[in-house]
This record gives C-alpha cells, structure tokens and sequence, in this order.
C-alpha cells in the first residue's frame, strides 16, 4: 500500500439480495418495479394522449402533404412528408413504452380528437398548412416538456424517450417557422400570376 493512500471501508449501496426477490415476488410487474417513482397509471394516460397526438399528427401531416404537392414549394412539401414520417416512428416509440409499463396503447379511433393534445389541421392554403402545423408543432412541444416535467426521476426511460420526442418536435417547429415565409412568397406570387 502506498504512503498517505486513504482505505475506504466497502460497504455495499445497494441490497442486492432484497431487490432479487422482490424482482421474483413482482415479476407480473414487468418493468414497474417498487421504486418507480411516479403514479405508473398517469403515465401510462399520458403516453396515450401523446399517442393520440402523435397519430393526429401523422394524419395531418399526410393530408397537408397531398394538398400541398401540387404547390410551388418544394421545401414545404418534403418537410411535410418527412415530419409525417418522423411522427410515425413517435408513435411506434409511444406504442411500445406503454407495453413496457404494463399498459395496452390506446389506438381507437374512437375519442381520438379528445385524446389528442393538437387539433386535426385541415387548412387548403399553403399559409394555412404552414400555420396549422406550426401550432400543431408547439402544441405538442409545449405537452412534452410538461410530461417531462411530471416524470422527473421518477421514470428515467420514459423521460428520456419524451426528451428525446421532445427535441424532435422543437427541430419541426423551427423549420415549419422558416418556411413562414418561402410560402408567402408562393402564395403572393400566386395571386400576382391570377391578375394577369
């Protein structure tokens, strides 16, 4: 031993033998364990309205798609079919953390517009997309980061999946904002090309 080393006594953190049968007692659990640290049954209601929020999305999203691919605006076009896509995935990620807690993802259409935090967008005009699926966007920024705040500690997994959900719907409200006014340009140019 070295001069001046200091000796720690190893005293274990951790009981481990404890959490070893009471992972054998609760197994039904799956992964809630007696030291998840929210009320499981609002996480799960809240994994299902950001599902349903998610798949309005993805319905949105594929609509405004087709009305808007006709347009003049290339860039709205592949914004609108790459956030549908990405949205999907949200929902496939949702799906499958609900399951992990022991709960059944909630799919019906039935009730669906209630569930959901963000409104169906059905706008014709490419303003209209544009806006719709901003607000759309910051709706669903503004849920995620009071989910975060909800789950805390208390859920790490699921906090880092609506972190993750999170980041992705900022990145889509930024680019639906920097098309704010590539479309108002189409749309003005249009209306210029009408009068003529």
């Amino acid at each position: 031993m070295q001069q001046g080393a200091v000796v720690f006594e190893v005293n274990p953190i951790l009981d481990v033998q404890t959490i070893r049968d009471r992972a054998r007692r609760h197994i039904q659990n799956g992964a809630v364990t007696p030291n998840y640290g929210v009320d499981v049954n609002v996480v799960l209601r809240l994994l299902n309205d950001a599902l349903a929020t998610e798949i309005v999305s993805v319905l949105s999203y594929k609509r405004q798609y087709f009305v808007a691919k006709t347009s003049a605006s290339a860039n709205l076009v592949a914004t609108l079919v790459e956030h549908a896509t990405q949205d999907l995935l949200h929902v496939d990620r949702l799906a499958e953390r609900i399951v992990q807690l022991g709960g059944t993802p909630d799919f019906s259409p039935v009730g669906l517009p209630e569930r959901s935090h963000a409104e169906y967008a059905d706008g014709t005009r490419l303003a209209e997309i544009v806006r719709d699926a901003l607000v759309m966007e910051r709706v669903a920024v503004e849920s995620y980061r009071e989910m975060v705040r909800y789950v805390g500690d208390g859920d790490p997994t699921t906090r880092r999946l609506l972190e993750d959900l999170l980041a992705v719907q900022e990145q889509h409200a930024r680019n639906l904002l920097s098309l704010v006014e590539e479309v108002s340009l189409v749309e003005a140019s249009r209306a210029v090309r009408s009068l003529t």
